[in-house]
């Protein structure tokens, strides 16, 4: 039997299959490219072409695609095959041109009106510093896509970009603090998913779940989440063999899957990686997302990553932790035994917490979708306030510098137990805050906001470009002094004084801290719609113009990308609202009607009179219903044909959130009721009891 170490990366075209089949000038030219970003000669890449194509050809690829990442936050590949005619045969054939550029149609893309539809020309360009891997016996090359004239049309440049500009200004700051050994610093993620796993063929009954990926409708079972059974609990033989192929697939393809437990709703789970570089772990979770699915159909299960599939128990977030850290194996980010004296840390920690504070609404929008605006503020995620927890421990220590006061840290102290044979252990210095949606966690920062189907490029790219941005200005102050430490006094203190209100470590769930939020100035984006406006304000694009990472032009197209999406995600659970109230719910409950009418037609017995005044009572408020449900599914229908779509999208996607999505509420709240009261015979589809304890 083959271990997992024989096996792991085996579909991966990596570093080692590379040292293997190229040339040693090759290797060399190939590895000074993803270090240095200079350039590839035409010869060198048809080498790398050519035993690429060769190590594809023997683990049964037949086909090559550009795999890349377009504004749709999903992922896009065109096959083409390695066969050339020659003669009356083929060859398989792969060129170093075919490699480093491809062509595809980009006129079906979004582009949020960065070019005409019939603008169809797309380029893809290949990017070395992620490794090619296999797929469905087709060779995945990690890809770029911009359109013919210039502009970014995915999530994968902007990514990079911001990379380049943290690499940037990290170094300057090192510089100035006297690293002269770093030559790089790399963000790293580690992106912990979480998801449902449902029956497939009861998934398939249920259209809301197949068109919108969430439940519209579904009256709360008996049992939800209230004893806490389910969470880190035995897992099902069911699941535990889909997590068993699961990991396979996932470590023939090179991502570090680590960690897997039930989560805290009835047949949800999580699965997290180990930590990588930002653009390889923003790659990895979009494999794991696409697998996941695959894996799931083969067992006749359905993979769920809506944020909000079930209304009434925990929905399902995507935890961004992040770190920074140097080509010499440093976490920048690690305050080390003595924080107070490390002047890297208290500079880096500072640049993160100035970040988060001047730049709140960014981060907000960075986590904004439809289907999130479900999630965020309730008692499972955190609510739609960026706030920062940074432990008491490196709270008394900013506090100490900013009022001038000594500091000496805490010793660790060891657990008590009580139970004299258990292990002794040292506790951590501070507890951890799972309220908070960015916290400090020893070296890293988790920021907790994420949907579970989104890609974490967008909140790492903005991650990674405000941070850039605040390492900018101290780098420009700390070139200057000369006394550093004296200057990196002065930074820390600066930010507490001006930027500590961003610091909370209570119950970030209470409506006391949404009260305590208001009163220190700090911002409440309830919905997409709130958070959108900031990104394209005169701040940000100035921002990201800064550090090169968007235009002005390719800022709007991403907010228009937004918007677009947010409204044609409302309008399409409204249609189907409309389609499964009118065409399943009210037929259903219409039936059971009849049923019950006949019974009773039938009673003749004393006994059954009185059984007949129940059922007269239960017709009588199922009739009650049944016109409320009409009521309500006309009043949607006339609200959603009063959405207009050419007009600003700000006001078109306003329309969803402030007339729709109520009028979608209160029709579901008349069917659930309904369904409470409806033979489970007569109802249509599997109820929220069935899915979420059918598997």
């Amino acid at each position: 039997m083959i271990g997992v170490p024989e096996y792991f990366g085996s579909m991966v075209f990596n570093d080692r299959v590379m040292k293997a089949r190229l040339p040693h000038e090759t290797y060399t030219a190939l590895q000074k490219t993803i270090r240095e970003g200079s350039t590839l000669e035409p010869e060198v890449a048809d080498t790398v072409a050519a035993a690429m194509r060769d190590w594809a050809i023997e683990k049964g690829a037949t086909h090559y695609t550009h795999w890349f990442q377009p504004m749709t936050g999903t992922t896009a590949e065109k096959h083409d095959s390695f066969i050339t005619p020659y003669g009356d045969q083929v060859i398989m054939e792969f060129s170093g041109k075919e490699l480093i550029k491809g062509e595809s149609d980009a006129s079906s893309f979004p582009s949020g009106g960065l070019r005409a539809t019939f603008e169809a020309r797309g380029y893809t360009a290949w990017d070395p510093t992620s490794y090619a891997f296999i797929k469905d016996d087709c060779l995945c090359i990690p890809t770029a896509f911009c359109s013919y004239g210039g502009e970014v049309l995915d999530k994968k440049t902007p990514l990079l970009r911001s990379m380049e500009a943290i690499n940037k200004q990290s170094i300057r700051v090192l510089r100035a603090l006297g690293d002269g050994e770093t030559s790089r610093v790399l963000t790293t993620v580690g992106a912990e998913q979480e998801y449902f796993l449902l029956d497939k063929k009861q998934f398939d009954q249920r259209k809301d779940l197949v068109i919108c990926g969430r439940t519209l409708f579904g009256a709360k079972p008996p049992k939800g989440q209230e004893m806490n059974d389910h969470y880190f609990g035995s897992i099902r033989p069911r699941v535990r063999e889909f997590m068993k192929e699961l990991n396979e697939e996932l470590w023939k393809l090179g991502v570090l899957a680590k960690t897997e437990h039930n989560e805290v709703a009835p047949a949800q789970h999580e699965l997290a990686p180990v930590f990588t570089t930002t653009n390889v772990a923003t790659d990895h979770n979009q494999i794991t997302m696409d697998v996941m699915k695959k894996v799931a159909e083969k067992h006749g299960l359905a993979c769920i990553l809506h944020e909000k599939p079930f209304a009434g128990v925990n929905g399902s977030g995507k935890h961004n932790n992040w770190s920074i850290s140097t080509n010499t194996g440093k976490n920048l980010l690690r305050p080390g035994g003595n924080p107070y004296g490390n002047l890297i840390f208290l500079t880096f920690f500072c640049a993160v917490i100035r970040a988060v504070d001047r730049h709140q609404a960014l981060l907000r929008m960075s986590a904004a979708s439809a289907g999130n605006d479900n999630r965020l503020g309730s008692n499972e995620a955190p609510p739609a306030i960026i706030s920062m927890f940074v432990g008491s421990d490196l709270e008394e220590l900013l506090i100490s510098i900013q009022h001038g006061d000594g500091y000496e840290r805490p010793k660790k102290s060891e657990m008590e137990t009580g139970v004299g044979y258990l292990p002794h252990f040292n506790k951590d210095r501070t507890d951890r805050n799972r309220t908070s949606p960015f916290a400090f966690t020893g070296n890293k920062f988790e920021f907790r906001m994420l949907g579970s189907s989104a890609s974490i490029a967008g909140a790492n790219i903005i991650l990674n470009t405000i941070v850039a941005d605040q390492l900018a200005d101290f780098a420009d102050e700390l070139e200057k002094a000369d006394d550093k430490a004296s200057a990196v006094y002065a930074i820390v203190k600066r930010v507490v004084d001006e930027n500590g209100r961003i610091i909370f470590d209570g119950n970030n769930y209470s409506n006391e801290w949404v009260e305590e939020a208001q009163r220190r100035g700090l911002l409440n984006l309830r919905t997409t719609v709130d958070a959108i406006p900031y990104f394209e304000s005169p701040e940000s694009i100035a921002l990201f113009a800064r550090h090169r990472i968007f235009t002005e032009a390719e800022i709007r197209s991403r907010a228009e990308i937004l918007y677009d999406t947010y409204i044609k995600v409302i309008d399409i659970e409204a249609l189907t609202m409309l389609d499964m109230a009118k065409k399943q719910i009210l037929p259903a409950v219409l039936r059971y009607c009849g049923e019950i009418a006949q019974t009773a037609l039938n009673k003749k017995t004393l006994s059954a009179s009185i059984s007949r005044e129940a059922e007269e009572g239960l017709l009588s408020r199922l009739s009650e219903l049944s016109a409320e449900l009409a009521k309500r599914t006309e009043a949607l229908e006339r609200t959603t044909a009063g959405a207009k779509h050419g007009e600003d999208s700000y006001e078109a996607a306003r329309y969803r959130r402030d007339a729709v999505i109520p009028a979608m509420a209160e029709l579901r709240e008349t069917a659930d009721e309904l369904e409470a009261i409806t033979a489970q015979s007569c109802w249509p589809y599997p109820t929220y009891c069935d899915l979420l304890f059918g598997v």
